[in-house]
């Protein structure tokens, strides 16, 4: 039992940090869960809260601090921002279901910080896109 609940920890720790400085991944681990026979659903649940905690992290440093926290803490580069911003500018909140996206996606949330986005409006677009990742992860590790 408690081998399992270190487990879900380092899940939860993992992808917490997959979604903040660390350019981590977490999908090895929620597909090595999987396949060693923990619950599809309590491992989804946990990668997903874990990675959405991690982009509100994203999101605070970007509504406080704007490009010195994320420049010095999540050693984002200004044409990362600049990108995000674009890409943000162009197809506004909805773009907050792909901050899953490798490279560009710790920039979405950020510049939803750094625009004042409503909390609330971040949270579902985010945890949805955070959720249907880790879903689709679990799903394609059930083939293995």
């Amino acid at each position: 039992m408690l081998e399992t609940i270190t487990l879900y920890f380092s899940l939860f720790f993992t992808s917490f940090l997959a979604s903040t400085i660390f350019p981590l991944g977490s999908e090895g681990l929620v597909v090595y869960l999987i396949t060693q026979g923990h619950n599809i659903g309590i491992v989804v649940v946990i990668a997903s809260i874990g990675n959405y905690l991690g982009a509100c992290t994203t999101y605070l440093l970007g509504w406080v601090g704007r490009e010195k926290y994320l420049e010095k803490y999540l050693r984002m580069k200004q044409s990362e921002l600049e990108r995000g911003e674009q890409i943000f500018e162009k197809y506004g909140a909805p773009i907050l279901l792909f901050t899953w996206v490798p490279l560009v996606g710790d920039a979405i949330a950020a510049i939803g910080g750094i625009f004042k986005l409503n909390f609330v409006i971040f949270s579902v677009y985010v945890f949805i896109g955070k959720f249907i990742r880790y879903l689709a992860v679990a799903y394609l590790a059930g083939f293995i």
